[in-house]
C-alpha cells in the first residue's frame, strides 16, 4: 500500500504545483514580451531620419566590420562592396561600425587606398565602438567561440544604440548580431560569410580527436574531454544555425563555405556565392621578369597573421628546404611573409614567428600591413607562392599569388633539386 499512497501523494503535489508554475511561466513570458516591445520602441526612437534634396528619406546602409583598418581579404571585400554600392545607390548614407579607435577616418580611408588601391567616390561615416575588446579571442582562453559570440552581441548593441540603420550588413562573420538588428532594430539584415564560425569540419576534427590550433592536445588526447567538447560544439552549431537563418540575404565567398552554411543555416533560398574581388587586371599588367640561374628566388606567403594560416609550418618547411642546399644555394633563397595585423594579439604572433625563425637560424622577411605598391613589387619578384592553411575557404592573397606562378614548374625544379 505504501507504493500506491506515495504515488498518489506525488500526483497531488504535482497537481497543486501545476497552477502556480503555469501562472509564473505566463507571467514571465508577458514580462519578456513587454520588455522586448519597450526595448524595440526605445531603439526605434533613436533612429534619425535624413531627407534628401528630392524630399525623400535617405536610406542608411551600415556595415559591421570592427577591424575595417586591417589589411586582409575581408577588408578588401568591405571596401569593394562600399565602392560598388556608392556607384549604384548614390543617395544612400553609408556607415561603418568599427573599433579602430587608434586611427582617424582619414587614416582609415587612406589605408584602404594604399593597401587595396580602392578609393570611395562618396563620403562614408564611421561609428567608433568602445567595446571591441569583447570579441578578442585572447579574452576567452576557454569556450572561445561562445565568448566571442556573446561579446559580439554586446558590441552589436553598442553599435545599434549609436546608429539605427535601415539595412544592416555583417561583413566580418559576427552572425550573433543579426537577430539583434533584425528584431530590436527593425532592420533588413544581410551578411557576407568568409568563414563559418563553426563548421562541420571542426566537428569532425573534435570527433576524430585530432589536435589542431583550435583543438588543444590535452583535449584531443582525452576521450571524456573530447566528448564534452563535441556536445558543446553541437549545441553551439544549433544556436549558430538559428542566428544565421535570421538573415534576409546571405552571401558566401566560395563553394566550400556555401556547403557548410547550407548544412548549418539551412537557407538555400537566400544563400548565394559571391566570389571575393581579386584585383586581377592590376597584377596582370605587371611585367614579370624571367628569373635567371644566378638570381635570388623568393618564396612569398600572403595572409593575415592568424593561427589558422599556420605560418610556423611555413618557416619550418623553409628551414627543411635550406638544410638540403649548399651554402651558395641557400644564399639565393629567401622567405617573405606578407600579412596584416589586426591587434596586439596578431603583433605578438609575429614576434613569436620572428623568434622561431631566429631559433632555426634562417632569414625570414616580415612585411606587416604593407602598402599596395609594395605588395605588387614582392609578388612580381616572387618565384613561388606559399600557403599552408588547412581547409582554406578562399584566400584572396593566395589567388593573386597564383598569377605569378607561370614559371612555377621550372622554379620548383630549381629550388627542390637535390643538393
Amino acid at each position: 500500500m505504501a507504493g500506491p499512497m506515495c504515488l498518489c501523494g506525488m500526483m497531488r503535489l504535482l497537481t497543486a504545483l501545476f497552477i502556480p508554475v503555469l501562472i509564473t511561466s505566463v507571467g514571465l513570458c508577458l514580462i519578456f514580451v513587454l520588455l522586448f516591445i519597450c526595448t524595440r520602441l526605445w531603439v526605434q526612437r533613436k533612429k534619425k531620419v535624413e531627407i534628401g534634396k528630392d524630399g525623400k528619406k535617405k536610406k542608411v546602409v551600415a556595415f559591421f566590420h570592427p577591424y575595417c583598418n586591417a589589411g586582409g581579404g575581408g577588408e578588401r571585400v568591405l571596401w569593394c562592396a562600399l565602392r560598388s554600392l556608392q556607384k549604384r545607390y548614390k543617395d544612400a548614407i553609408y556607415v561603418i561600425y568599427t573599433g579602430d579607435k587608434d586611427a582617424s577616418e582619414e587614416q582609415i580611408l587612406n589605408g584602404a587606398a594604399a593597401r587595396f588601391n580602392i578609393k570611395l567616390s562618396h563620403p562614408v561615416r564611421f561609428i567608433f565602438l568602445e567595446k571591441r575588446g569583447l570579441v578578442e579571442a585572447s579574452c576567452y582562453p576557454r569556450f572561445t567561440l561562445l565568448g566571442q559570440s556573446l561579446g559580439s552581441v554586446v558590441l552589436g548593441w553598442e553599435a545599434l544604440t549609436k546608429c539605427v540603420p535601415d539595412i544592416y550588413i555583417d561583413s566580418m562573420g559576427y552572425a550573433f548580431t543579426l537577430p539583434l538588428f533584425k528584431y530590436l532594430g527593425g532592420c533588413h539584415v544581410g551578411c557576407y560569410v568568409h568563414y563559418p564560425t563553426i563548421s562541420m569540419d571542426m566537428l569532425s576534427v573534435v570527433r576524430s580527436q585530432h589536435a589542431r590550433f583550435n583543438n588543444a592536445a590535452f583535449i584531443s588526447n582525452n576521450p571524456v574531454l573530447s566528448r564534452l567538447k563535441l556536445i558543446y560544439y553541437y549545441l553551439f552549431a544549433l544556436f549558430y544555425g538559428w542566428v544565421g537563418s535570421c538573415s534576409d540575404v546571405i552571401m558566401v565567398n566560395s563553394t566550400w563555405t556555401f556547403s557548410h552554411i547550407l548544412d548549418l543555416w539551412k537557407c538555400s533560398d537566400r544563400t548565394s556565392i559571391v566570389y571575393p574581388p581579386c584585383d586581377v587586371q592590376t597584377f596582370l599588367e605587371i611585367d614579370i621578369n624571367q628569373h635567371k640561374e644566378n638570381e635570388e628566388h623568393s618564396v612569398v606567403s600572403i595572409g593575415q597573421f592568424r593561427p589558422e594560416k599556420d605560418h610556423p609550418l611555413q618557416i619550418r618547411a623553409f628551414a627543411a628546404l635550406l638544410e638540403k642546399k649548399t651554402a651558395e644555394q641557400r644564399a639565393k633563397l629567401k622567405l617573405i611573409l606578407i600579412g596584416g595585423c589586426r591587434n596586439d594579439e596578431d603583433e605578438l604572433r609575429v614576434s613569436e614567428l620572428k623568434k622561431l625563425s631566429s631559433e632555426l637560424g634562417i632569414p625570414v622577411e616580415f612585411k606587416v600591413n604593407v602598402p599596395f605598391e609594395e605588395l605588387k613589387k614582392h609578388l612580381s619578384e616572387a618565384t613561388i607562392g606559399l600557403h599552408t592553411m588547412w581547409n582554406e575557404h578562399f584566400g584572396i592573397g593566395e589567388s593573386l599569388a597564383i598569377l605569378f606562378c607561370k614559371h612555377i614548374i621550372a622554379s620548383i625544379n630549381i629550388l627542390l633539386m637535390d643538393a
